[in-house]
């Protein structure tokens, strides 16, 4: 069976073409090629030999998710549905602004975390994403936004915001932002890759020490009460140990704070009371804040919070001095919009009642 390189770093693709008989630049050759160029074709890759070329061709591939629809929202939004077989699908969005290009990629097929207001946990959990998978949604992007490795780039900022908890697929997600990070790859810096973690705190801890990037923690509530039934994940690490974990990640961190995310639920997480609680759960870590408008899906049973209680509950934020911002939806009119991942599925959580106790 062919070896999918997409997946490999340059020190894993250095050991499989050396177990070829191929000098070690040859994984520099290959990364440009396959990352910057977008070439998946070995016979065009004109800078390696013609023996090069035929051995690769006959033990290795580079293999990408196929496309399955794409769709285009008033605002410029790209949603693509990416197709891994077996019946297994998923979601990629690249999100175009007047300074920067960001692409939200996933790392499962679904979420085993079950938050109750994420529609991709109500599709339950497929599995596990390989790198190649991961950086596929790259490759794709790339290809489909017509960059190549002549052009500024397209895509300035990746963030592994889509379907799935990025620390819950520990090996996979740090290999694929090897790849990110690696001039030969796709050059980015570890300010321009984000990874947003609900708070599993060991694989956050070794994240730290071997592939510190941007952080952001998906947060929502003030306190453990609400927390754990919004965020099912801290009945097993709480907030105390989830602030004290982020604290330590600044250590390392590329920037000197952790942005956290709060969606906006009416009458659950916003009032005045609540953003009282939520400074003084926060008052020890540097931060900033992302204010998400809750953006509805079937039977949720959760509604968004009114432009008018979102910005009282920001300005109580800011008066204490944190940086707050409330993040413009995009793309919501093709369900591309934060939580909204997981197109058109059925319910296949083990949470079988909404917040009025009424069967879903």
């Amino acid at each position: 069976m062919a070896l999918n390189l997409l997946g490999l770093n340059r020190h894993e693709l250095t050991r499989f073409l050396e177990g070829l008989g191929e000098k070690p630049f040859r994984a520099r050759q290959l990364m440009r090629w396959i990352h910057q160029e977008g070439v998946a074709d070995f016979s065009l890759m004109s800078n390696l030999s013609k023996q090069a070329r035929q051995t690769l061709a006959s033990h290795a591939e580079v293999s990408v998710p196929e496309l399955v629809s794409e769709q285009v929202a008033e605002d410029g939004t790209r949603k693509w549905l990416l197709s891994l077989g077996q019946g297994n699908a998923i979601e990629t969005v690249f999100i175009p602004e007047a300074t920067r290009g960001t692409l939200c990629i996933s790392s499962q097929v679904g979420c085993a975390l079950a938050c109750s207001f994420c529609a991709t946990g109500r599709q339950g959990f497929n599995r596990n994403l390989t790198t190649a998978e991961i950086i596929g949604q790259v490759w794709w992007a790339n290809q489909a936004l017509g960059a190549n490795g002549q052009n500024e780039r397209v895509i300035s900022n990746v963030v592994l915001m889509g379907m799935g908890e990025p620390l819950l697929n520990y090996e996979a997600v740090v290999e694929a932002i090897d790849i990110l990070l690696d001039d030969h790859g796709y050059g980015l810096s570890r300010r321009r890759v984000t990874l947003s973690t609900s708070g599993v705190l060991p694989a956050l801890e070794r994240l730290r020490d071997r592939a510190p990037v941007a952080l952001a923690v998906s947060l929502h509530a003030p306190t453990d009460e609400l927390r754990n039934e919004l965020v099912p994940l801290n009945q097993k690490y709480p907030l105390q140990e989830l602030m004290a974990s982020c604290r330590r990640y600044l250590d390392k961190a590329p920037r000197d704070f952790i942005t956290f995310e709060y969606v906006m639920l009416a009458g659950v997480n916003d009032s005045d009371q609540q953003a009282q609680q939520l400074l003084r759960c926060v008052q020890d870590v540097p931060c900033k804040f992302n204010l998400i408008p809750f953006n509805p899906f079937s039977h949720s049973g959760y509604r968004r919070s009114s432009p008018e209680r979102i910005r009282r509950f920001r300005d109580i934020l800011m008066s204490a001095g944190l940086v707050v911002t409330v993040r413009r939806t995009r793309g919501d009119d093709i369900d591309a919009a934060c939580g909204q991942l997981a197109g058109k599925v059925v319910d296949k959580s083990r949470r079988t009642l909404d917040r009025s106790g009424e069967r879903l």
